[in-house]
């Protein structure tokens, strides 16, 4: 074999042998290669589950919202329809607070704190340290020289107090039908003396209203039909024109169809009888007796006129005044009755005029917390005389801007007693004149400052004054 075949051979053998010792190494690697692919495939679909199982919780998630919202949604369709809630003043309250209530019941809760420091001097006596009259004004307090009187000036009187601070609580439900029914109660602090001022200053709650409406019906404790709280101005004093305004709170039932109103209302009788002396010639002072024996109501009958002008009102009141104690033998009655006209007219943007008339007889009791009886009491001839009265005011409120204001006062009444029943130490007019001013420094708080003077006259001509000056705090919620 020469050389070049054997070259020739070679070359085959050379391949041969190079395959059989690459194909190892080359299904090495490739078993390597597909290990990882495999291994990253696995990773993949791993990671693929997750998201799977992911997705298949978000799609629960959803489906649970979905019917949440679903049901909240059937349930405010099935509620009855309500008024609907003015822009800017959406409920605070969500959902009820009085599940005991029908559906569509809304709850309210109000009221204000207010605290008070007065300064009182009188000119012919003092306020006795636990008189109401050093509380608020009441005319029929004023000493006078010998009705309660010394005749001599007191000195200055402070006192502080914040027992006018009240809230109050009420529900009003609007039916589909549109029926209205609701109800309402407010209490202040204004009730007897529980502590003392040494230490505790504890009073108790005291009821001012409570009753409950249905429709064009009410019923319950609440201001008289007689009464018109809107022709009130604003005042530091608990009221304000005591002097002359009408202001009772009694139980009652009450119709009203748009500007009438008709009621029946809790009788009470009040009278006066003196006593005289004939060894010092004098009579006494004599004190307001009350009787509860009437066998009908007080009827009362208001309309009210109201517009961008202002409110006007009219009322009249017709009574029994009765007087029935088996161990004295008293036994009277008489019919009183009265008429009242009032409101407030409003003059320009920044003033307006708040005024009340009222005359009648045998209707005291409604005036000036009670600044006087309804009556004399003659006990010789069992007979009642109807105390005659007139009276009123005028208030002007002026607004020097958005946060501060003032008010001017004036309030008077005039009674027409039998003296030979009741004797020359009975009340004869009151009167009073007070002007403030007020600033609202944030909405809800007043701070408030008050100067007033009081005149009471007594029958024999003689008089006593009473002035004061008080500042008040209040915020109202």
């Amino acid at each position: 074999m020469n050389t070049h075949m054997l070259k020739t051979a070679r070359k085959p053998l050379v391949a041969a042998m190079f395959v059989a010792l690459l194909a190892p190494g080359m299904a090495f690697a490739q078993t390597a290669k597909e290990k990882a692919l495999e291994a990253r495939v696995a990773d993949l679909e791993r990671q693929v589950q997750l998201l799977l199982s992911a997705q298949q919780q978000q799609q629960t998630v959803i489906t649970q919202t979905q019917n949440d919202v679903v049901q909240v949604q059937q349930a405010q369709a099935a509620r009855p329809a309500v008024a609907a809630v003015p822009a800017g003043k959406q409920p605070i309250q969500v959902t009820t607070i009085t599940p005991g209530a029908a559906p569509g019941t809304t709850f309210k809760f109000g009221g204000f704190i207010k605290a008070d420091f007065l300064a009182t001097r009188t000119g012919d006596g003092q306020l006795a340290d636990d008189a109401t009259g050093r509380s608020l004004y009441l005319p029929g307090q004023t000493p006078v020289h010998g009705a309660g009187g010394s005749g001599k000036a007191s000195d200055v009187d402070y006192n502080a107090h914040a027992k006018f601070s009240r809230f109050n609580l009420g529900v009003d439900y609007l039916g589909e039908n549109g029926d209205k029914a609701g109800g309402f109660v407010e209490m202040d602090f204004f009730g007897n003396s529980l502590g003392n001022q040494t230490a505790t200053n504890t009073y108790g709650v005291t009821l001012r209203h409570a009753y409950m409406y249905w429709n064009k019906w009410l019923a319950g404790q609440t201001w008289s039909n007689f009464m018109d709280p809107a022709s009130i101005p604003e005042a530091a004093d608990f009221v304000g024109p005591t002097d002359g305004v009408v202001f009772v709170r009694q139980t009652q039932v009450r119709y009203t169809n748009g500007g009438l109103s008709i009621s029946a209302e809790n009788p009470e009788t009040t009278t006066l009888t003196g006593a005289f002396n004939p060894v010092t010639g004098k009579w006494n002072v004599p004190a307001v007796a009350n009787s509860d024996r009437g066998s009908m109501p007080d009827l009362t009958v208001r309309y009210n006129w109201k517009g961008d002008w202002g409110t006007f009102g009219m009322a009249g009141l017709v009574r029994q005044l009765k007087v029935d104690n088996q161990t004295t033998g008293a036994d009277a009655s008489k019919v009183a009755g009265g008429l009242t006209l009032g409101g407030k007219w409003v003059m320009g943007d920044s003033d307006s005029l708040h005024y009340q008339l009222t005359g009648g007889e045998g209707i005291a009791r409604y005036i000036g917390l009670g600044v006087t009886a309804d009556s004399g009491y003659d006990a010789l001839r069992d007979e009642l005389d109807p105390t005659g009265v007139i009276a009123g005011y005028v208030g002007w409120r002026h607004a020097f801007t958005s946060k501060l204001r003032t008010n001017l006062i004036y309030a008077r009444s005039d009674y027409d007693n039998d003296a030979s029943i009741t004797g020359d130490l009975v009340t004869k007019s009151v009167q009073s004149i007070r002007g403030n001013v007020f600033y609202t420094p944030m909405p809800k708080v007043d701070i408030g400052a008050e100067l007033m003077y009081g005149v009471r006259e007594i029958e024999n001509g003689k008089k006593g004054d009473i002035s004061r000056l008080q500042f008040t705090t209040k915020y109202s919620f």
